[in-house]
Parts: C-alpha cells; sequence; structure tokens
C-alpha cells in the first residue's frame, strides 16, 4: 500500500474544520482580506529581512534598473 498525501495543505484542513458551514458573504470577505493581510505582512517581513542582510539601499535599485539580464540569442 502506497503513502497516501492530501490534496489539501495543513491551513485548507484547518480552516474546513473552523468553517464547516456557510458563513454570510461579508463574512466571508472579511476572512479573506484578514488572511491576504496576513500574509503580505510575511512578505514584507521577508524582503526587509533579505534587504538588511544583503545590504541593500537605495542606489542597489537604481542599479537594478540598468541592467540588461535577458538572455542573448
Amino acid at each position: 500500500m502506497g503513502v497516501q498525501t492530501n490534496p489539501m495543505s495543513n491551513l485548507q484542513l484547518e480552516l474546513l474544520k473552523i468553517y464547516a458551514t456557510d458563513i454570510p458573504e461579508q463574512q466571508l470577505l472579511d476572512i479573506k482580506r484578514m488572511l491576504a493581510a496576513y500574509f503580505a505582512e510575511l512578505i514584507d517581513r521577508d524582503i526587509t529581512s533579505l534587504w538588511e542582510e544583503k545590504g541593500w539601499d537605495d542606489s542597489t535599485i537604481e542599479t537594478w534598473k540598468h541592467e540588461r539580464l535577458r538572455t542573448p540569442y
């Protein structure tokens, strides 16, 4: 017998347990906004950490603006 994998993530399963019944559309929209804000905050923290770790500053962005990274054919 092979290993079974669940097609849903642990987050999806947890949300299914919490919200096993229908909720009003406005509550659903509010929850979607909260989740989006949460994940946006995580991304912001990761980018800030990477920015500091690499020692990037405004001049780094200026350099990137002028780079040509396309693959020559």
